[in-house]
């Protein structure tokens, strides 16, 4: 007997694994492993997650029609260009499947995001990494990697893990360098915490261009990663797209409801990013202080360089400190380090002196 077998190209896929949350022997451990939200959802967001346990019978409300309002409302952008999902991942995904399919490809860059790939798998493109300059995107590589079979080009800017970003006007000359057909899709999930300013997240672009959207995250600043919230900022057209291949209750109750409450708790989410620029800071100056190198970052993260990072990680974790490998992002040597609270950072900082003084 013969077994169903998938399309070509599916079993090349290295599946995503996210970052670790326990250590062997640990009771608790230190969870820096997956760069979410210090300081937890707002207590507003709490609360109307609560509210719905009485409802959990019904149906969401299948377009996310406060929600994109609130998101409308909050970033200037009109909601009928707004297409929510089950985190930015899926709408990524759903891209992928909606305009890229065998005998395309998928241009990103080497460090990027590791989901570009998987998709542009999964529809049975060919994924095309391009060379980065000092851990950072390049246009130049970027568009010398773009030919006839193109049909996408990600750029996660900032960029996870590296922690480095692509000033507007770089961002303005990619653009204007792809054909009119080729879809750039700007995956700005760590926008919130950059506060440069020569930095957007991408908006501007789609408001000018059909051919650019925008993607977006509540599982980073706004600590709502448990729930799986995402939304994209699309040209009209591409935002029909999105609707007609989405499921149609793709974005739970919940997810919603808990979206629409921390968008409103502003003082919530400028906490957030103070108490992120100050952590990130001391904590790379104390790093930095032991010999190693740290690369500057404008996320809630830090990429830290290791002799040998696995012996590094080990020593983490015998201390009950979980961060993150990224060897598959073509890093071998590196850690990333999420930045947690006060106290987490401190215990980050006295661990790897003790690694490097051992």
């Amino acid at each position: 007997m013969s077994a169903p077998t998938p399309r070509p190209g599916i079993l090349a896929i290295r599946p995503y694994v996210g970052g670790e949350s326990r250590v062997e022997g640990a009771a608790r451990a230190i969870k820096l492993s997956s760069n979410e939200g210090a300081l937890g959802a707002s207590p507003k967001a709490m609360e109307a997650f609560r509210a719905l346990a009485g409802d959990l019978h019904r149906y969401p409300d299948g377009g996310a029609e406060a929600l994109r309002r609130a998101i409308g409302a909050r970033h200037g952008l009109d909601p009928q260009r707004i297409v929510c999902g089950s985190g930015s991942d899926e709408l990524i995904g759903l891209l992928c499947h909606a305009y890229a399919g065998p005998g395309d490809e998928v241009v990103y860059s080497a460090h990027g995001f590791l989901m570009y790939p998987i998709y542009a798998r999964s529809a049975g493109a060919v994924p095309v990494a391009a060379r980065e300059h000092a851990l950072t995107a390049d246009v130049d590589a970027l568009l010398e990697r773009v030919g006839p079979q193109t049909r996408i080009v990600f750029l996660a800017n900032p960029n996870n893990p590296t922690g480095s970003y692509l000033p507007v006007a770089d961002l303005e000359r990619l653009r204007a360098g792809l054909p009119a057909d080729v879809l750039l899709v700007v995956d700005s999930a760590y926008a919130e915490y950059v506060t440069r300013n020569d930095y957007s997240a991408g908006e501007g672009l789609v408001d000018v261009a059909d051919n650019v959207v925008m993607t977006r995250t509540f599982s980073k600043i706004y600590g709502l990663s448990a729930l799986r919230l995402g939304w994209a900022y699309c040209p009209p057209a591409v935002a029909d797209v999105l609707n007609r291949v989405r499921s149609p209750f793709n974005v739970n109750a919940a997810a919603q409801a808990a979206g629409v409450a921390a968008l409103a708790d502003v003082a919530h989410v400028e906490r957030a990013r103070a108490h992120n620029e100050t952590w990130r800071e001391w904590t790379a100056a104390r790093i930095r202080e032991l010999g190693l190198t740290v690369h500057p970052s404008v996320c809630n993260f830090l990429l830290v360089d290791f002799a040998d990072a696995a012996d590094a990680d080990a020593f983490l974790r015998s201390r009950g400190i979980v961060v993150r490998r990224v060897g598959a992002y073509g890093l071998p040597g590196s850690l990333r380090i999420t930045i947690g609270t006060e106290a987490e950072m401190r215990a980050v900082a006295d661990a790897l002196a003790e690694y490097v003084r051992r």
